[in-house]
């Protein structure tokens, strides 16, 4: 079968070498966003589903504007039996849903967390649930009809780079089935009033405060390591874990200071702090910031 695959991260770059690796599957032409500056020196820098798609010979398109009428000419001239979307980053016009099914792998249990930041977001609720849905895309956002759903457990100290692995790995294989096996799914309607969205994650969205242990832990579970989690000082938090749950204190105070690690209070419950990166200094050990600045319990972590 012929297919034209949409994806921009490592997300989508997993998916594209299964699919690549598939010898019933001929891969016509990948889309992908276009480069991007990198970093201080702003390094313009190609999508790694470009890379791994240059390197399998296979042709590499990266419009600025899928919706252009010239770039909808175009993709429309490239045969294909399916098209596979895997967080590439653009809305697919009518012209192109209407070339070949679209099948869309979105990494939660539609309709919930529709839109950007589904992982993120499955850990910022703390949900012990999650999964990767296939589905059959409309010009709605995540709306379209659902193929089929496979889901996995997610522990409460999972951290974000190991939850979107596990999904990776998950959508590949869902990714292979469904291509298989397309003509044995019958689509069904998403359930709107479950409908749930969320959005796109900013720096602004890392800062945090000492109010609820659970929620601030979370967080960093979602953000780690981008864009971390940091106090309104520029303290970032860079290791910790969550102490308890349940205690009322006041927010921010040196509960204890011990060998490797310090607690520190919340509203409700409270935290253990391992590692600290004070605003333009290298991270380091929470011990030798406390030291430093001279804190002591009771004092106010900042």
């Amino acid at each position: 079968m012929n297919v034209i695959f949409m994806g921009t991260p490592e997300y989508a770059q997993k998916i594209l070498e299964a699919l690549i690796a598939e010898s019933n599957i001929n891969i016509v032409g990948v889309y992908t966003q276009p480069d991007k500056p990198v970093g201080r020196k702003k390094v313009l820098t190609p999508p790694v589903v470009k890379r791994v798609a240059q390197e399998s010979g296979i042709r590499v398109y990266q419009p600025a504007r899928l919706r252009d009428e010239e770039t909808i000419a175009e993709l429309l001239n490239i045969e294909c039996d399916y098209i596979v979307v895997a967080a590439y980053g653009q809305i697919l016009p009518r012209e192109v849903l209407d070339h070949a099914p679209c099948i869309n792998l979105h990494a939660s249990i539609l309709p919930h967390y529709r839109g950007a930041s589904p992982i993120q977001q499955t850990l910022l609720n703390g949900d012990t649930k999650t999964g990767v849905t296939a589905m059959l895309m409309e010009e709605g956002l995540d709306t379209g009809d659902i193929l089929t759903i496979k889901t996995l457990d997610v522990a409460k100290d999972t951290m974000v780079e190991e939850l979107f692995e596990e999904l990776t790995l998950l959508a590949k294989d869902v990714t292979i089935d469904v291509l298989n096996n397309f003509d044995s799914y019958l689509p069904q309607k998403q359930n709107e009033a479950d409908a749930t969205h969320c959005k796109k994650i900013t720096k602004a969205d890392g800062e945090v405060k000492f109010d609820n242990a659970l929620n601030l832990f979370n967080k960093y579970r979602a953000f780690t390591p981008w864009p971390g989690i940091y106090l309104e000082s520029g303290l970032k938090l860079k290791k910790i874990v969550l102490e308890n749950e349940k205690t009322n204190q006041e927010s921010g105070k040196i509960l204890s200071i011990e060998s490797d690690s310090i607690i520190v209070s919340c509203y409700i419950g409270a935290i253990r702090v391992y590692r600290v990166q004070p605003t333009s200094k290298k991270e380091m050990d929470v011990l030798a910031y406390v030291n430093g600045k001279r804190l002591k319990i009771a004092d106010t972590l900042s």
